[in-house]
């Protein structure tokens, strides 16, 4: 039994990797079905409807298109670093999910700096966007970039100030304590509104989602950082892009929303109809992926609502707005919990 423990734990621990990284993944296609029916809808279309039932297999032929397209390599392309970028955009984007708690049961880790750990990995993918630009041997793909980096460095402080606040009530850099804590006190978005507005805008800037995607911005740069890129390195741009909404959105639910808790009076109420089985092992999941599928509809509605900022005004909102309120948010929640 001695010998079991340790290999139990093992494979319970490459279960949970095997679902993570497959509820990761399988959001890519998932995420592409809804951005095309919801943008369909809010421009008064119906969006895929022939490949499938009402267009569910439309990303599977999508994928099948980037797979069968020839890949092209530019000449004179700095080869390493050209081959190389679409996975430094992509696995920091992948890497974040092993400290998220989907729920009591359901995280590969939980590590005393889990915050800082999803900081520090997530800023990473600026690297693939850069390296993606500086090795194509093209002007535009490097004007993209160049904005990449300076957006994405602009917004990542606004984005770490915003959750000094939630650190400050919680005590922990521990995203399970952090939940635990909204269990015994309320979810983080009540003390912690303004925060939780800064982080939500500073998301959408870190994934390049309009009104924030002036890295790629094809009016301007002709698709930006990732123009000289086909076929599956594309893709995988592509998928960096999906995946790291995900990510987002699952620490935003996890920092503000009360992660797996279920919602205040409708959630005991519903739980109190169902096996305590169902409760204890798929409620807390069902409360998580409600939480992060709005916001990820949020994201969508986003995207297909506003116009494109300048990108002066992209960074003038950085510096000038995001950047002051945060540092006020951090000021007034330190001054109110030593008051209290």
């Amino acid at each position: 039994m001695e010998n079991l423990g340790p290999t139990l734990t093992i494979l319970l621990t490459l279960v949970r990797i095997v679902l993570v990284m497959t509820i990761a993944l399988l959001s890519v296609p998932v995420m592409v079905w809804v951005e095309r029916k919801v943008s369909g809808h809010i421009q008064n279309r119906h969006g895929p409807l022939y490949v499938g039932p009402i267009g569910t297999l439309q990303p599977f032929a999508d994928a099948l298109k980037l797979l069968l397209k020839e890949d092209i390599t530019p000449a004179n392309v700095d080869k390493t670093l050209y081959y190389l970028a679409p996975l430094m955009a992509f696995v920091p984007a992948l890497m974040t999910f092993s400290v998220i708690p989907f729920g009591p049961w359901l995280k590969i880790a939980d590590v005393n700096i889990g915050v800082v750990l999803i900081l520090s990995v997530s800023s990473l993918g600026i690297y693939g966007l850069v390296m993606a630009g500086w090795s194509s041997n093209n002007k535009y793909a490097l004007l993209g970039s160049l904005r990449s980096s300076a957006q994405m460095i602009s917004y990542e402080i606004a984005l770490g100030l915003s959750v000094i606040g939630v650190l400050m009530h919680s005590r922990s850099l521990s995203l399970v304590q952090i939940v635990q804590r909204q269990a015994e006190t309320t979810w983080f978005v009540i003390p912690q509104f303004l925060g939780f507005v800064l982080f939500t805008v500073a998301a959408f800037a870190e994934t390049n989602r309009l009104p924030f995607d002036l890295p790629e911005a094809e009016q301007e740069l002709v698709a930006g950082y990732h123009v000289e890129y086909s076929s599956m390195k594309f893709a995988m741009f592509f998928m960096s892009e999906y995946v790291a909404m995900l990510s987002q959105a699952c620490v935003l639910t996890v920092l503000f929303l009360g992660g797996w808790l279920p919602f205040p009076i409708i959630g005991p109420l519903v739980e109190g109809l169902l096996p305590a089985v169902v409760v204890e092992w798929v409620m807390p999941l069902f409360w998580f992926f409600l939480k992060v599928g709005g916001f990820m509809f949020f994201y969508v509605w986003v995207r297909w609502t506003f116009p494109r900022l300048r990108y002066d005004q992209l960074m003038a909102l950085g510096w000038k707005v995001l950047l002051p309120l945060a540092l006020f948010n951090v000021f007034l929640t330190g001054f109110i919990r030593l008051s209290l």
